[in-house]
């Protein structure tokens, strides 16, 4: 590290913490890049596609009707997400149980949208997103971070891929994890997530207007996470 001399006194560059926002589409590698940058920068790292997904699973376990109103709303006054570092990276738990692998099966791909366009549950979690952020020091992936979370971030980064590619990602995610699917109902599921996530009347998927475009189809992870901690470092230096 530079160090500038002034008398028996050593200065050193401040480096400032930001709010890092990283939106698009499902399985561009928003999460990928997002734990990448925060264990690279030290930061913390939020998963807010985990939240909904997690907030899916406890509807579904528990036959709530996500179209009556009173329902959602006295349902999301008994759940409680927080998120823990294990030997396997970072995990989900939903009212202390971790429910990390289970809210990434298809079951809960098939119905995170609909929910994800409730009024009341984007309230409920966009509160807790903000409280989380206000520290800084921070990097969040979802669909409205640069939108509605966090529209002062410093830093915005909306990432997009050929849809092909999307799905050949995702088909491989769920094989590795032993649940068996094909790649025609993957990619549907894919464009049925775009169009709901794009068209909802409460905060829809959309690229703010100073955010940073990155069309990841032939970027490997690694080429992905230089090109943007080049730009983290702009934004570092008081």
């Amino acid at each position: 590290m530079v160090r500038l001399w002034k008398g028996l006194f050593t200065f050193e560059p401040v480096m400032k913490r930001i709010i890092i926002a990283i939106d698009g589409y499902s399985s561009c590698g928003k999460s990928t890049l997002a734990k990448a940058l925060a264990k690279s920068l030290h930061y913390a790292y939020v998963d807010t596609g985990a939240m909904y997904r997690a907030v899916t699973l406890y509807f579904l376990n528990n036959n709530v009707d996500i179209n009556n109103r009173e329902a959602v709303k006295d349902a999301l006054q008994h759940i409680e997400i927080h998120f823990e570092r294990t030997k396997t990276g970072n995990h989900t738990f939903l009212n202390d149980v971790d429910v990390e692998n289970e809210i990434r099966t298809m079951r809960i791909s098939e119905m995170v949208s609909p929910v994800s366009t409730i009024s009341e549950v984007r309230r409920f979690l966009v509160a807790q997103q903000q409280k989380m952020g206000k520290r800084k020091g921070i990097v969040m992936d979802g669909r409205d971070i640069g939108t509605v979370v966090f529209p002062n971030a410093e830093l915005k980064i909306f990432l997009t891929a050929d849809t092909n590619i999307r799905t050949q990602r995702r088909f491989d995610e769920l094989a590795s994890k032993g649940q068996p699917t094909d790649f025609e109902a993957v990619k549907r599921n894919l464009l049925e997530r775009d169009m709901i996530d794009s068209n909802r009347a409460d905060s829809p998927l959309r690229q703010a207007d100073d955010a940073i475009l990155i069309d990841n189809s032939d970027l490997t992870p690694s080429e992905q996470l230089e090109k943007v901690l080049n730009m983290v470092h702009e934004f570092e230096m008081v």
